[in-house]
């Protein structure tokens, strides 16, 4: 049971890892909760699900066209509901990302119903013993794509121009702009990689859970973003260990408090905020004045 809850825990986690890279990631540059994220998240799902039951198309190019469309709706909502206050006060962005979140939200309920809908994407699914532990192929097909986007991600950002631009600009952004670099294209780049990976989360969910609904994005997206601030919000490795420690906390938590499974997530929020505000690979901050 305990390695069995251990596994589950990880391929939990894995998803809400990649949540959390896109909070992070929006965070880390301009510092904003993208509360939208969650939205985003729900609506990879259900392009993901047309295209496999209705376009009838193979599982990994459904998964790739479902990053596509997230990506397009995160540039979207970047130029049109963030980027005109970019110069405000910071809570009306904040403003601006839950209404947008709603909007969203109601808009796919009103489009697609509010009924959950199953999620077949006629893939062979075994399971591999090992003692008397049982592996699913679903679960290790869910952690190797989970684990390759991040791989992918750690690159971008480390080994490229573009990812030396986004280091630029999270560190500092008017000096970024002297130095040539585009900080608007740097930030709709940023929008499109969060959400591309919170769509493929989307995605990954709803097979795992054989399950899509409007209203699937909201407890994933506040744990997703639990994941962030456990981890450290603007750190991506921080992002991804945080979405694994907290997928194991709520699956292991379960075995003994199933009735508080959800609970645990805001538990685990509140006990690092106590200790350590800026989560486990986090950094202090100085303002400047």
């Amino acid at each position: 049971m305990f390695f069995e809850q251990l596994l589950n825990g990880l391929t939990l986690g894995s998803t809400y890892s990649l949540i959390a890279l896109g909070y992070t990631m929006v965070y880390g540059i301009l510092e904003l909760i993208n509360f939208a994220h969650s939205e985003i998240y729900m609506i990879g799902a259900f392009l993901g699900l047309v295209m496999v039951t209705v376009y009838k198309l193979p599982f990994a190019l459904a998964l790739l066209i479902s990053m596509a469309g997230s990506c397009l709706i995160g540039i979207t909502i970047e130029k049109a509901a963030y980027k005109p206050l970019r110069k405000s006060t910071r809570i009306a962005p904040l403003i601006s990302a839950i209404g947008v979140s709603i909007f969203l939200q109601n808009a796919v309920l009103m489009l697609a119903g509010p009924q959950a809908r199953p999620f077949k994407t006629g893939l062979n699914v075994s399971s591999l013993r090992i003692g008397s532990l049982r592996i699913s192929s679903l679960q290790l097909l869910i952690l190797l794509v989970s684990v390759v986007l991040m791989i992918g991600l750690h690159f971008l950002i480390q080994k490229t121009k573009l990812g030396q631009a986004m280091r630029a600009t999270a560190q500092d952004k008017e000096a970024a702009q002297l130095m040539g670099i585009k900080i608007d294209q740097v930030i709709s780049f940023t929008f499109a990689i969060g959400s591309a990976l919170g769509g493929a989360a989307g995605v990954l969910v709803g097979v795992y859970f054989d399950s899509v609904d409007p209203m699937m994005g909201f407890f994933p997206g506040l744990k997703g973003f639990v994941a962030a601030v456990l981890g450290g919000i603007g750190s991506i490795p921080g992002a991804m260990l945080g979405g694994l420690l907290l997928g194991l906390a709520e699956m292991l938590g379960a075995v003994y408090m199933s009735r508080y499974k959800d609970a645990i997530a805001f538990a685990v929020l509140i006990f690092i905020l106590l200790l350590k505000p800026t989560g486990l690979l986090g950094r202090k901050m100085q303002e400047k004045v």
